[in-house]
């Protein structure tokens, strides 16, 4: 498999914010969001087996483990890898873009799945698996990436017609004030969480945080 970093460091996004998590981040996105703040795991990265990356892992005193990209389902020996981290009773939150389907991953134990639906402004909301919404359970989060109102708008209309089950996030694009999307979420009542990226607000936008 080819991975880009294994860091260990607070989760900084969705319901595990503040759980201290090895982060897995394996290479290659089929998406070229605009935002993307991981464009270094596009390409960059070193080839290593499961037990090569399961070995590196054990070093961490921690039993969460962030599956991330790029986009992880894009590597083939990834259900494999996850399957391994669920035996070794590892609890995995997997987080991937929306593009491929979740269907196989639904109702595993110890498996959180972060899904992303992307916005007009990301440049890639044509090219989400809207499906993917419905294989969502009460355990799983979905996370939209708010750039402007017409990105709210969107999210908010896709909210509305496949009224997911789980815990919603609205997350301001990194620089962005979020004071804009705070009150229209307080204005208009929308039943979702606002969102910051902690790890950035702590460390800033340096790499293996």
């Amino acid at each position: 498999m080819k991975v880009n970093e294994i860091f260990y460091s607070i989760q900084g996004e969705g319901t595990l914010v503040g759980v201290p998590s090895i982060f897995l981040r394996l290479t290659g996105c089929n998406l070229r969001c605009s935002f993307c703040d991981t464009t270094y795991a596009y390409e960059q990265g070193t080839e290593m087996s499961i037990q090569e990356i399961l070995d590196e892992i054990k070093k961490f005193a921690c039993t969460y483990v962030c599956l991330t990209g790029g986009e992880p389902l894009l590597q083939k020996d990834t259900p494999k890898l996850m399957e391994y981290l669920l035996q070794k009773n590892y609890k995995i939150c997997l987080e991937t873009n929306g593009s491929i389907s979740i269907k196989k991953f639904v109702g595993k134990k110890s498996l959180m799945i972060s899904l992303d639906i992307k916005c007009p402004s990301s440049g890639s909301h044509e090219q989400m698996n809207m499906k993917n919404i419905s294989y969502l359970s009460k355990k799983d989060q979905l996370k939209f990436i708010i750039k402007n109102k017409e990105d709210y708008d969107y999210a908010k209309k896709i909210l509305k017609k496949y009224n997911p089950p789980c815990t919603v996030f609205f997350q301001p694009v990194w620089s962005i004030s979020p004071k804009k999307l705070a009150s229209w979420i307080l204005n208009d009542g929308v039943p979702v969480r606002l969102a910051l990226q902690l790890h950035k607000i702590i460390w800033g936008t340096k790499r293996g945080v």
